[in-house]
């Protein structure tokens, strides 16, 4: 077989020689075996994903912050607009809205966020110490990540079809959570 007329990567391991990589045997589902393969490798990207921003955000001087901590700081950053708790929840998609106010509050002794009261509404904001971590953390980002990815027009297209799938996902996910809640 020529290798233009190989199949996919996807179809390829789930045919007859090859089993699917997933870490829920007990889940593969006859009508899509496909699905559990991608919760394996959403699992193991996602720890990964996790992993590195820790690490980047640590080389750019941040020490001990959580991905979540991480995650908070670049969404305050973010446009540079104030952001109020209940929409940094909204957009980074986190129901406990306690979670992001304890990282708010560890950004906040770190002097990288500010929170200011508007009326009965607080809202948060990047510090310049904290626009300057992100900053060097961008710097980082590029060098260590986006140069090893070293993405041409085609890989950047399939990016951004999976961000496009991603984002399809998390809203079926969003849907059997609620339908599984009300169960």
């Amino acid at each position: 077989m020529s290798k233009k007329s190989q199949p996919p990567l996807a179809v390829a391991s789930l045919s007859a020689e090859a089993p699917p990589i997933v870490s829920s045997a007990h889940l593969v589902s006859p009508r899509s075996a496909e699905m559990s393969e991608f919760e394996f490798g959403l699992i193991v990207a996602g720890n990964a994903f996790h992993r590195w921003i820790a690490h980047c955000m640590s080389a750019a001087g941040l020490k001990d912050l959580t991905p979540l901590d991480v995650l908070v700081l670049h969404h305050v950053t973010h446009r540079a607009r104030d952001k109020r708790l209940a929409d940094i929840c909204f957009i980074m998609n986190v129901e406990d809205t306690h979670l992001i106010n304890y990282s708010l509050k560890k950004l906040q002794n770190l002097g990288v966020v500010a929170s200011r009261k508007n009326g009965k509404e607080v809202t948060y904001a990047a510090t310049d110490v904290g626009r300057q971590y992100v900053e060097r953390y961008r710097e980082i980002r590029e060098s260590c990540l986006i140069n090893a990815l070293n993405a041409d027009d085609a890989l950047n297209r399939d990016i951004g079809e999976l961000a496009r799938l991603l984002r399809l996902l998390s809203g079926i996910y969003d849907q059997a959570a609620r339908s599984a809640a009300s169960l």
